[in-house]
């Protein structure tokens, strides 16, 4: 008697071990994990790349392109060359315009910056950009934000008066794609996935039959969905963790870092709970996946216009909302076990044939 659950937890855990060998076997969800592995390592390429196009102005802010820039001064403590540095841009000062010129020409430096004496007087600089206008247009985007901040101490140091407010942070544009769009994506989308996983494991169990060699063994119906249920839910886990992971190393900031982890964990257990019922139910991997993926367009779609939906909780949690804590992550936490109960009670009526 006292044999019986060591033996059915190595026999459980064997099953989990087969179901993440499979994973492998799976070419599509390697593919979706590798798509995921991608954007988490290179979120900051993305967010750049994609903001681009929508935002041209956000690249002064985001990009991290070692520009090298020549200034021509005859003053080599210049807040200029100060402002360029603190945009991550390599920076030549020269006394003589033809020594930049000849630097310039053998591309030793990307663009060249003529400030005049400071007179007091209006100051005209001059910027002699390369030829290729794709290029030429980037580096005025990246050099938009040191300039600007020169233009404001040149007019401090004569008193002009500039009624406006530098609000600190990044741009809306970049705030909004980054909170509301890649981390949300990359938290979610590993439920998504297991949720396909699942339904692909029992499926086949149920359509070849094969579900009746394991219910032979010393294994309820019930231990072995868990242990097809939880080897779905680490791989997601494992996901999301790795992703947070990497997006921190991208030097992005994510507050609640634990329960954002935590929301998604029970977002993917419940997504997982219920693609296993669905798989259970219609006992046919073609219609299950297809009412699977249906019920994930009408999920995302409604979780669009609802507050509380998992998709605005998670950016409230990376943001750091003030009014989003704790409580908010136990309400999913409690349609996760409503979820697993009603599972299982059905699931042990279940007979094999």
């Amino acid at each position: 008697m006292t044999a019986l659950p060591s033996t059915s937890l190595r026999a459980g855990f064997a099953i989990v071990k087969k179901e993440w060998r499979s994973i492998t076997r799976e070419k599509t969800i390697v593919i979706a994990i590798t798509i995921q592995l991608f954007v988490a390592s290179f979120s900051s390429a993305l967010l750049i790349g994609l903001l681009s196009l929508y935002d041209p102005e956000s690249i002064s802010v985001n990009a991290r392109m070692n520009l090298r820039v020549g200034v021509v001064t005859s003053d080599f403590n210049t807040p200029l060359a100060r402002y360029l540095r603190d945009g991550n841009l390599r920076v030549s000062l020269f006394a003589d315009a033809a020594d930049a010129t000849r630097a310039f020409e053998r591309r030793a430096i990307d663009v060249m910056l003529v400030v005049p004496p400071d007179t007091l007087e209006p100051v005209e600089m001059k910027m002699i950009l390369p030829r290729s206008e794709t290029f030429a247009s980037f580096i005025l985007l990246i050099l938009r934000e040191p300039l600007k901040r020169y233009e404001n101490s040149l007019r401090q140091e004569r008193g002009v008066v500039v009624n406006y407010t530098e609000v600190p942070g990044q741009p809306d544009t970049t705030f909004q794609f980054l909170y509301s769009v890649i981390i949300p994506m990359l938290m979610l989308f590993p439920a998504f996935v297991a949720g396909s996983l699942v339904i692909d494991s029992l499926s086949e169990e149920l359509e070849t039959h094969t579900l009746e060699t394991l219910y032979s063994a010393p294994l309820s119906l019930n231990t072995i969905f868990a242990a097809k249920i939880f080897a779905a839910f680490v791989v997601a886990l494992a996901q999301c963790v790795l992703w947070l992971a990497l997006l921190r190393l991208n030097r992005i900031d994510i507050q609640n870092i634990g329960l954002v982890l935590l929301l998604a964990a029970f977002i993917a257990a419940t997504n997982i709970v219920l693609s296993a019922f669905t798989a259970t139910t219609l006992h046919d991997r073609e219609r299950s996946q297809f009412v699977y993926s249906l019920f994930i367009v009408i999920a995302t779609s409604v979780s669009s216009v609802i507050d509380a939906a998992p998709i605005q909780m998670v950016t409230r949690l990376a943001t750091g909302d003030y009014y989003t804590g704790i409580a908010d992550v136990a309400k999913y936490a409690l349609v996760f076990l409503v979820a697993l109960v009603i599972f299982f009670r059905v699931t042990k009526k279940m007979v094999v044939v």
